[in-house]
């Protein structure tokens, strides 16, 4: 007989956890090793149980999905993980998937769809749900911004001035100026309150 795929689940809701653990339990070919409800837990329920696929909430306490797959990847290469997620900005599952997910699923997604996708990334493949394909190819994740650009921005948000951005971080005001353009042209804004804006919107930034 086969050896069944070994399915970790990783999500801050109980709710959410017994009901994926029922639902895959049907399942011949799948077996629900164990649960973790935050990232910390999941990266040491991870080295514990050694599983197949971790099944990934985006966002959860202490660490979140992209934190956790990150070291994931480092500590544990072979473990594969497929993000669950109701998240639904394409830059948070871009990035996680640069981050060495194999796949996503959106939590409104038919069970089905969940196991085909358990199945196809513990073949070797990866699986995106198509309504994940559709946001990505809709809003089209931004290029990472440089730590710098990503302090100006955070002060962009708050209202300051390139003038005021200057003297809170110690530097020249044409340097400011520079990085705003820059964050402009990565963003696709045409000024600063659409910069801000976009930020907010993509979840840039923690507020």
């Amino acid at each position: 007989m086969p050896e069944k795929i070994r399915v970790l689940i990783a999500d801050d809701h109980t709710i959410v956890r017994m009901g994926l653990t029922a639902l895959l339990e049907t399942e011949t070919d799948i077996q629900v090793v164990g649960q973790a409800k935050n990232g910390v837990e999941v990266l040491a329920e991870a080295r514990r149980l050694n599983p197949d696929i971790i099944i990934m909430d985006l966002m959860m306490p202490k660490k979140d999905g992209v934190e956790a797959t990150i070291e994931l990847r480092e500590q544990l290469p072979a473990v594969k993980v497929i993000i669950l997620t109701t998240f639904g900005t394409s830059d948070g599952i871009a990035h996680t998937i640069e981050c060495g997910a194999a796949g996503a699923v959106l939590k409104s997604a038919e069970d089905t769809e969940l196991v085909a996708a358990i199945r196809k990334v513990a073949a070797g493949s990866s699986y995106l749900s198509p309504e994940i394909k559709r946001q990505l190819a809709k809003d089209p994740p931004v290029p990472e911004l440089t730590p710098r650009q990503m302090q100006v921005l955070q002060s962009m948000t708050r209202g300051l001035t390139n003038r005021d951005i200057a003297k809170q971080l110690g530097i020249r005001q044409d340097g400011v100026n520079l990085h705003v353009n820059a964050i402009l042209q990565k963003i696709g804004a045409a000024n600063r309150t659409e910069a801000v804006a976009i930020a907010l919107r993509k979840h840039l930034l923690k507020m």
